[in-house]
């Protein structure tokens, strides 16, 4: 009875050990066709015919295309969130936005297709239809948000900056210069880390002079329009 049960466990392991990956063969197949074509380019049967299995059996794994980006967003945000949140704060806090900024920018050149993916591509569903299963970017965005309040609250930045108006800013010339490298846009004498390093650089000069006063006035605005009296809107759109 011993050695049957033993038998039955490894048939159990194989059998778990061989789906997992066909899973993952699954995954890294749609990753790249979404990448390469399109996400609303890509269905199931092309995604199935590149690992050679039916459409039948990707949705076994799978229920929806939907569900293979979002698994894939997952693992892309993790990606991004465990390099920020290893990094504990310094004594510099405009230092740490920078740093923060260079990070996103090193992920799209350690991880080029997540990157592509979730921020790049615009047919993509919205993250924000899964909020629970995304619900571990609250604390990634809160760390960033943060290190932009440190910087207002030390005098650093201007007290009138928004810290959600200071990242988009950021994220603005990261994604733009990325983008650029990831489309073989830029010339043979274009350095993109020097344009990514020189694009941190103008912007955080430009918030610390003041130059984000009609991105915060429009979002005071609209927070006057949208919210209570005195409270202010903490929240940062979902990328993708």
């Amino acid at each position: 009875m011993a050695a049957t049960g033993e038998v039955l466990r490894g048939r159990d392991q194989r059998h778990q050990q061989a789906r997992a990956a066909t899973r993952r063969a699954i995954l890294d197949a749609a990753l790249a066709l979404f990448v390469t074509d399109g996400y609303a380019q890509v269905s199931i049967r092309s995604i199935a015919s590149k690992v050679e299995y039916s459409p039948g059996a990707i949705y076994s794994y799978f229920p929806s295309k939907d569900d293979i980006f979002f698994t894939l967003a997952e693992e892309g945000f993790r990606l991004l969130g465990s390099a920020q949140l290893a990094i504990p704060p310094s004594d510099h806090p405009l230092a740490d936005v920078r740093a923060t900024a260079w990070r996103l920018y090193e992920f799209s050149k350690e991880q080029p297709q997540y990157f592509a993916l979730v921020f790049l591509d615009r047919h993509v569903p919205r993250i924000a239809r899964e909020y629970e299963r995304f619900a571990f970017m609250s604390e990634l965005k809160g760390r960033i948000r943060a290190q932009v309040q440190r910087c207002i609250d030390a005098g650093v930045l201007p007290m009138t900056l928004y810290p959600d108006v200071a990242l988009r800013l950021l994220w603005a010339s990261i994604f733009g210069i990325a983008a650029l490298r990831l489309s073989n846009r830029l010339g043979p004498r274009e350095d993109p880390d020097a344009l990514a390093s020189d694009a941190i650089d103008t912007t955080i000069a430009g918030l610390q002079a003041g130059a984000a006063t009609r991105s915060c006035r429009s979002q005071a605005s609209a927070e006057c329009l949208s919210q209570p009296a005195g409270h202010m809107r903490d929240s940062l759109q979902e990328p993708g």
